[in-house]
């Protein structure tokens, strides 16, 4: 199997609120690299990217510190193009959800056709008319998409990133998606599987993903926000999501099964903030599941 190789971003820019910007260091500190190569992966760690902090941003009430997103994403972008381009598998541990943008960026450079396995809490449409916090974060799959600012969702060229097609949503709280952005997923003709198919049958629910995916796409880009997890399971999540029902066990069940599928050619990490475990133990739990995730 290709080598990975991690690329931190540690940003909160995109956010509600700071705590994101720790994760790449708190992953490293808790062990992320030794654990994983422990299992016989091969995995180098390039460092981090300069990222970038959450601040208040009321002067851009629609969309929030907009320009701090975009260089960040560019930054991705590009690091994550080198690594494909020398053959690599990119491990990209961020950080807020926009930096996905960055990484599907970098990999079309190379692969026109790349799609993208979205397991997240949330189907992340929160954009334009859509939108009443002008959040970034809450607005990565309508910038890939081609809406939302301009700025972003046009920062690699023409938009969109992506064509409906090339996108599966993975585990979406169905209480975090509204009746419009479930309009826009049914129009559009989004691969789509709420919370609770996740938790039933996880493998089954990442092959539905992939065969949805591998009508139009190739390679595959996995996506994994931490609050795809139950927060009464796994309180890690920037965005909590409470009675979701989905334990980390299903969600790294699901994950196994995208990432062994010879498609997947990289995973993104999101959404982490360490400043909800001072202690370190969900910290632990986390890097077990994505342990098990990765080498099985």
């Amino acid at each position: 199997m290709t080598a990975w190789t991690i690329i931190g971003v540690p940003t909160s820019a995109g956010a509600h609120h700071a705590g994101q910007d720790l994760a790449p260091a708190a992953l490293r500190k808790a062990g992320l690299v030794g654990r994983l190569t422990a299992t016989g992966l091969s995995v180098t760690d390039s460092g981090d990217l300069p990222g970038a902090e959450f601040a208040v941003d009321s002067e851009h009430p629609d969309a929030r510190n907009l320009a701090a997103v975009v260089r960040v994403v560019r930054d991705v972008a590009d690091a994550v193009a080198d690594v494909v381009g020398r053959g690599g598998r990119p491990l990209v541990v961020g950080g807020d959800c926009t930096i996905t943008l960055g990484v599907v960026a970098g990999f079309r450079r190379h692969h026109r056709d790349v799609g993208l396995a979205y397991v997240d809490g949330d189907a992340d449409l929160h954009a334009g008319e859509t939108s009443d916090s002008g959040i970034l974060d809450s607005a990565g799959i309508a910038h890939l998409l081609g809406g939302g600012s301009p700025e972003l969702a046009g920062f690699d060229g023409p938009p969109p990133l992506l064509e409906p097609a090339r996108i599966a949503l993975v585990g979406c709280d169905p209480r975090e998606v509204n009746a419009e952005h479930r309009k826009i997923i049914a129009d559009a003709g989004i691969s789509y599987a709420e919370a609770a198919e996740l938790s039933a049958d996880p493998e089954g629910v990442a092959h539905r993903a992939m065969a949805d995916l591998a009508r139009s796409s190739n390679p595959v880009v996995v996506h994994f926000d931490v609050d795809v997890v139950d927060s009464g399971d796994l309180p890690l999540g920037n965005f909590p999501h409470y009675g979701s029902g989905v334990t980390l066990d299903e969600v790294a069940r699901c994950l196994h099964v995208l990432l062994a599928d010879p498609a997947s050619a990289g995973l993104v990490l999101t959404e982490v903030n360490p400043t909800h475990d001072p202690g370190g133990r969900q910290l632990d739990r986390y890097i077990d599941g994505l342990v098990a995730a990765m080498a099985g």
